[in-house]
């Protein structure tokens, strides 16, 4: 206990020798108080490790103050943040004693005690925390700091605690950090989440990590100097730095590419930073440094990235480009100013303007509006994820206006977000302006038009192929609010509208049509003849049967022009698919469309039959 006075004692000392310069007398004093309020509050409980409770608050407090450099009722309200929670204290008292804006960041990150919880403990905690933003942005803070110092902390739990807490933040918590902005918590986060949630890869990887830096550090020393000596020269004023990407970082690169670390490349970049000068721009200064670079190393086609006009979603900026290094590897460089830096750091809280936060905060809640109007478990975290987590890229209508999409995206996610009326009739789309299919992933800079038509409806496979929540939700309400079946058809001979038919009931009840000559239905007659049952199948025109059929006659010029001209002008229909060979003057087709009813498909059957050179028309069952 001893030990733990004295650590307790250097903590927080620390902790008020660093915000005193910061704060007035009035202020600190303040922050005094919220921690000997604290410490009293807590002197009777422990952490799961042993240690008095008060270092977590402490802890949490310091990482407020100086890794997101925040004010005073902040770190008050860090000191408190688990007092209601955890003691018989009360919100009013803490009202009463520091004001009300510290009552309220107390109060937002307090889990609510439930009997019965709406969804589960998990993700009604998870709401209660994204709904704090309607308060304050510092709420958020408060809750991920929390959540990085018990990660911080976890060796001392069990193996089974240990994967929940990784799972919830890897789930959550990093794709909430990324979302505002806070690169450094975010990479930390998700580097801590995996190496408990896999401890052998983790040390695994780091280790081969590890030995790879020792013995790269010499080659890259060289050409940092290198670096350093041309923009001296120049008269540029910068500092350089490698930074080295986590493990878990290498290791989703790993698994995305399906290659092993050797055949990783980016597990390291350059960092030059700079200090902005009020005569020029920081865009202009990043130009500057990257052509006095350029003009003494060589550089990779293509590989400029300028995050500076176009920021990633989380407010992320910088200049990228690729130069070759000294051992002719492409060495990634990021070209950043001071404040380009902080602001990476710091995210949402960097510019705290009354003008900048409310409208971010204002996004994030359009965001988060959509998202709570999922009224299921998965679907709520699901918009989560999806909305917050990792790159994205930035992609252009063709007037210039640029989208924000999450890496993978589609040309249907970028119709969907452009309006959902407009996702709803997609046909088409032209990516620099060459026409291309709906399901192709974009790539940052694509200048995108989406072709429309009032005819057109969305496909079930389109649920495949989009990647925003803004899309998934829309479609799966889409396809939930079409009219269903009574019946399921069997998936082997694909009964239509008046055909013969007749039922078989599952155990669930549920009745499924079959054709009265089907194998599968006399099988399942002679093994369980009760759960045979009578059955009609009547034309509906709301339902559309996918058919098809094979079409063969003597070729002949026109041949083909007359078949489709059957078709789609006088039948009116629309074929999905058409396919044709040549065989000794025997020309095959086989054509894919739509039918409502058997006697529909006679029909087209018959007119087909009466082309001249026809000789065989057959529907292909399956």
């Amino acid at each position: 206990m001893n030990d733990y006075s004295a650590l307790i004692k250097t903590n927080i000392e620390s902790l008020f020798s660093y915000l005193e310069p910061l704060t007035t007398k009035e202020q600190m004093q303040r922050i005094i108080d919220g921690y000997e309020f604290a410490a009293e509050a807590h002197k009777k409980q422990k952490r799961r490790s042993g240690e008095p409770y008060i270092i977590h608050p402490i802890a949490v407090a310091t990482i407020l103050a100086k890794e997101l450099e925040m004010s005073d009722n902040t770190v008050i309200a860090a000191f408190l943040h688990d007092v209601v929670e955890d003691t018989d204290h009360t919100i009013e008292e803490i009202q009463e004693r520091f004001g009300d804006d510290v009552a309220k960041l107390v109060d937002a990150v307090t889990k609510r005690k439930k009997a019965n919880y709406e969804y589960s403990k998990q993700v009604d905690n998870y709401r209660q925390i994204l709904e704090s933003v309607h308060y304050d942005v510092r709420a958020l803070l408060i809750k991920l700091t929390d959540r990085l110092h018990n990660m911080r902390t976890l060796d001392s739990m069990s193996a089974a605690k240990q994967m929940k807490i990784a799972g919830e933040t890897d789930y959550f918590y990093a794709p909430l950090a990324n979302r505002l902005g806070l690169y450094h918590i975010k990479t930390e986060l998700e580097n801590l989440s995996f190496r408990y949630r896999c401890p052998g890869d983790y040390e695994k990887l780091e280790a081969q990590l590890k030995e790879e830096q020792e013995l790269e550090y010499p080659t890259l020393e060289r050409f940092l100097a290198h670096i350093d000596k041309i923009l001296k020269d120049e008269g540029y004023d910068v500092r350089t730095e490698i930074r080295y990407r986590q493990p878990y970082s290498i290791w989703r690169k790993m698994r995305e590419t399906h290659s092993d670390i050797n055949h990783i490349s980016g597990k390291h970049y350059i960092r030059i930073i700079y200090k902005s000068d009020p005569t020029i721009s920081d865009k202009s200064l990043s130009l500057k440094i990257y052509s006095a670079l350029t003009d003494h190393l060589k550089e990779k086609p293509c590989s400029v990235c300028n995050y500076i006009d176009t920021p990633k979603e989380n407010g992320y900026q910088s200049f990228h480009v690729k130069l070759l290094g000294e051992t002719s590897e492409w060495e990634e460089v990021h070209i950043s100013s001071e404040e380009m830096v902080r602001n990476s750091r710091l995210g949402c809280a960097a510019e705290r303007s009354e003008t900048n936060l409310s409208t971010w905060l204002q996004k994030f809640k359009g965001i988060l509006q959509e998202v709570a109007q999922g009224n299921q478990n998965m679907e709520f975290m699901e918009g989560v994820t999806s909305t917050f987590y990792n790159d994205d890229i930035m992609v252009f209508t063709p007037k210039g206006q640029g989208v924000i999409l999450p890496k993978g995206a589609t040309a249907l996610d970028f119709a969907f977000e452009i309006h959902s009326k407009v996702g709803e009739k997609a046909v088409y789309a032209r990516i620099n302006r060459k026409l291309m299919s709906l399901r192709t992933v974009l790539h940052r800079g694509d200048r995108v038009e989406i072709g429309t038509s009032e005819d057109a409806k969305p496909n079930p496979e389109w649920l495949n192929h989009v990647s925003t929540f803004r899309a998934k939700r829309y479609l799966r309400g889409y396809f939930a609010n079409l009219p269903r079946l009574e019946y399921d058809r069997c998936p082997i001979c694909h009964p239509l509208p008046e055909d013969e038919v007749i039922g078989y009931k599952s155990d669930d009840e549920k009745i499924c049509l079959h054709k009265r000559d089907c194998p599968e239905v006399i099988r399942l007659a002679s093994e369980n003849g009760d759960a045979i049952v009578s059955a009609t199948f009547e034309e509906d025109s709301r339902f559309l049967y996918p058919v098809r059929i094979r079409i063969q006659g003597i070729d002949r010029f026109h041949l083909m022009s007359d078949l489709i001209d059957c078709i789609t002008d006088k039948l009116h229909l629309t074929m999905s698919s058409l396919k044709t060979e040549n065989i000794d003057s025997i020309a095959i087709c086989t054509i894919d469309f739509s039918v409502h009813s058997v006697s529909e498909l006679k029909m087209v059957m018959k007119s087909i039959l009466e082309i001249d050179g026809i000789d065989e028309v057959t529907h292909i069952n399956g």
